[in-house]
């Protein structure tokens, strides 16, 4: 069979392999803890439920705009407005099928064949892939000291004739990394001065710890006009827990967006208009799931901290938002891939190997779960590859024991 140079290039997603290997081994009854995905157990709001309950029941479920309900873009301006403190018009908002759609449109908006995408290292998986699907070239740049937040000076370097656009996600998948408001405040005004699209993924923004506040990329723009270059995703999926919603949006100028409304129409044509209703009634209604949802991450961080702290060899920055760790195994093998494998085969445990997002030797490990699934989780991991651990490990009722000798 033939098929394009692109699809040849693009990789298959490694979190949603590992989900699906997950599932598989749970239908056969094993006891997987499953420390690799990427959204909440909580409930998305009972506002969302009951408003795409109620949306279903009137039976007036149709084809809706491409760029969203107007419900919807209202929505979206009072959340810029109060989250972001900065006021938008309904033409400078586009719905989509999520956060990842919204990306993928904008790239497909600004890209001509060959241009680049710089994006800092470790990454969200998807950026490299979606930028080659736009026929363009993904340049990942990895800090000099080698740390999860580059400086202005290392994005500089990577940048050439060929640039056209830089990703900033703050807080990081799969980091938890947040840039500080003086590389934000920077890296805006150098895209201005460079005329580069700089595209601000923002989707876990509230989900942040120790006191600290959202960022907003707006306060540090000079150019907020027709001829912006600054676009703001951001959804409903990772905050109010409505993975499986699949609304999320982008903000900018005017031009851009109808631009991207056009790409849309043709491809997917408007979301859902269930999931729409859904989403302007978990925006507009009570906030509480956001912060409770915060809270519980914040304790769920500071349990597998404490449990990778205890772990020798491991090597770990603490994340200050999202719900990721992204700890250092190469004392263990620093071929991610092999060790993820191998503690999904030992200990039935998923992680998802640093490779996968241009960092070999680390691991991306959840902290979605329970407090029990981190602990015992962690546990298995260290019975697997400490030396200094038990000899014995059970999982379930199988005990399982090792000979370090």
């Amino acid at each position: 069979m033939s098929i394009s140079q692109i699809a040849r290039s693009i990789s298959e997603s490694a979190t949603l392999k590992l989900n699906e290997t997950a599932a598989q081994l749970r239908q056969k009854g094993e006891p997987v803890i499953h420390l690799g995905g990427g959204e909440p157990k909580s409930r998305a709001p009972l506002d969302a439920l009951v408003a795409a309950a109620s949306k279903v029941n009137s039976g007036e479920v149709r084809y809706t705009p491409a760029d969203g309900i107007p419900a919807l873009k209202q929505a979206i301006i009072r959340y810029t407005d109060e989250y972001y403190g900065h006021r938008i018009e309904p033409e400078q908002v586009m719905a989509s099928g999520g956060a990842k759609q919204a990306i993928i449109v904008a790239l497909q908006a600004i890209l001509n064949p060959q241009e680049e995408v710089i994006f800092p290292t470790p990454y969200w998986v998807s950026y490299p892939e979606m930028t080659k699907l736009c026929g363009g070239v993904p340049v990942p740049v990895l800090a000099e000291d080698g740390s999860f937040c580059p400086r202005l000076a290392d994005i500089e370097a990577k940048v050439g004739a060929y640039t056209k656009a830089i990703i900033i996600n703050s807080p990081s998948n799969p980091t938890g990394a947040m840039y500080s408001a003086e590389f934000i405040a920077a890296i805006v005004e150098f895209c201005e001065q460079r005329s580069l699209y700089l595209i601000m993924d923002d989707i876990y923004h509230r989900l942040i710890f120790d006191g600290r506040k959202p960022i907003s990329c707006y306060q540090y723009a000079k150019d907020l006009g027709e001829s912006s270059k600054l676009i703001v995703i951001n959804g409903v999926s990772k905050q109010y827990a409505m993975t499986g919603f699949r609304i999320g949006w982008a903000v900018a100028n005017k031009k851009l967006i109808e631009a991207m409304t056009n790409i849309q129409s043709h491809q997917s044509s408007g979301p859902s208009v269930v999931l729409q209703a859904a989403a302007v009634a978990a925006l507009d209604g009570v906030q509480s799931s956001v912060e409770n949802l915060r809270l519980t991450l914040e304790n769920n961080r500071n349990v597998m901290v404490d449990q990778l702290r205890a772990f020798e060899g491991v090597k770990l920055t603490p994340p200050d938002g999202t719900f990721y760790c992204f700890p250092d195994f190469s004392a263990y093998d620093r071929d991610s891939t092999r060790l993820s494998r191998f503690l999904l085969e030992k200990v039935r445990v998923v992680t998802v190997p640093g490779v996968e997002f241009g960092m070999e030797g680390h691991l991306r490990l959840s902290t979605c779960g329970t407090i029990k699934d981190i602990t015992e989780g962690v546990e298995r991991m260290k019975w697997a590859l400490d030396p200094n651990s038990p000899n014995e490990l059970y999982i379930g009722d199988r005990k399982l024991v090792r000979d370090w000798s």
